[in-house]
């Protein structure tokens, strides 16, 4: 502790302002971390202590009590020991979710909106709140494009393993012939960039239109041209955004979501050059599912990457995908 006192006391420590405060910030985690372990380890020597006591003297209604309470405890621990995956700069950050359909027309689109309510399920059940920020619907049924984020701790660190594409199999509902269909969609997830990272944006280098807004919103988004679409024209990236009311708020929120895919961008470039050089490189094409959902013939849901498979399918379209997260998670760990 002196050390610390030292380091945020000394005459330096606040010449660099963005630096103290990271460290600062680190420092805050840090101490969150230590006591959340105590108040875990606390809690254990207590249920290991009621239990030996409840075996020592027979009494069943105490231990059935206990180990009622230890079951609770162990899915609480496991949720933090998830904890120890998310060493990404970002992964503590909220997530900005993209949902396309891809080729498929009607079919294709009915598939986003299904993943769309997975999603928000997911993130209801998890404690996340989530704002739709850009939403295109489909032309007969369902959403040809969705992009909301999802806010609360660890929520770009939790999805980030449902980037990709996924598959559909099933017979179609919008098929009188009752025919099998194969239905692609893609996950992009993101994540929103701190303030404390700069991406240097030069406001030479946008095109901004405004337009009005379509789809779902109610009454207000067809009577002004609030909606708003930017492009960055040295790479071509268009973003746009017409969920809220203002102008000015669509012009923030797709601004974000601008931050959050140019760094993208040099992410994958450094990703590549790196691949590159070790003579690795691997498109990420259309056909690389990461996870195929079969509703018909029979009822599976497969993980590509791990191998994780479940017929639960009705449960894991109502929300229930944390399997494949943890799953996902280990295996980028090498555990």
């Amino acid at each position: 502790m002196k050390n610390l006192q030292s380091l945020t006391t000394g005459e330096d420590f606040w010449d660099d302002h963005t630096e103290a405060q990271r460290i600062l910030k680190r420092i805050s985690d840090l101490q969150d971390g230590i006591e959340q372990w105590r108040d875990f380890y606390n809690e254990a020597s207590y249920l290991s202590g009621m239990l030996k006591m409840a075996e020592d003297e027979g009494d069943e209604e105490i231990y059935a009590d206990t180990l009622e309470e230890l079951q609770s405890f162990i899915k609480k621990f496991n949720e933090y020991e998830l904890l120890i995956f998310f060493t990404g700069p970002h992964d503590k950050n909220n997530a900005i979710v993209s949902l396309h359909a891809g080729a498929g027309g009607t079919e294709a689109q009915d598939w986003v909106e299904i993943l769309q309510r997975m999603y928000l399920r997911w993130a209801e059940k998890s404690g996340y709140t989530v704002e739709i920020m850009d939403y295109l619907s489909g032309e007969e049924a369902g959403v040809k494009s969705v992009t909301f984020m999802v806010k609360g701790p660890y929520a770009y660190g939790r999805l980030r393993c449902e980037k990709g594409i996924h598959r559909l199999i099933r017979i179609s509902p919008f098929d009188s012939s009752g025919r099998r269909h194969t239905s692609f969609a893609s996950v992009a997830v993101l994540p929103e960039i701190s303030g404390d990272l700069e991406i240097d944006i030069n406001p030479d280098d946008l095109r901004i239109d405004t337009y009005r807004s379509g789809g779902a919103g109610g009454q207000h988004v067809n009577k002004t041209d609030s909606a708003v679409r930017i492009t960055h024209i040295p790479t071509g990236i268009v973003v746009q955004c017409q969920n809220e009311r203002s102008q000015h708020s669509n012009r923030e929120a797709a601004m974000k979501i601008l931050q959050a895919r140019l760094y993208e961008r040099k992410q994958e470039e450094l990703e590549n050059n790196i691949q590159q050089l070790k003579g690795e490189y691997k498109e990420i094409a259309w056909g690389n599912q990461i996870r195929t959902y079969t509703l018909n013939p029979f009822s599976l849901i497969k993980d590509h990457r791990t191998g994780v498979e479940t017929g639960n399918v009705q449960a894991v379209l109502d929300g229930d995908i944390d399997e494949f997260i943890t799953a996902c998670l280990h295996l980028e760990a090498g555990s």
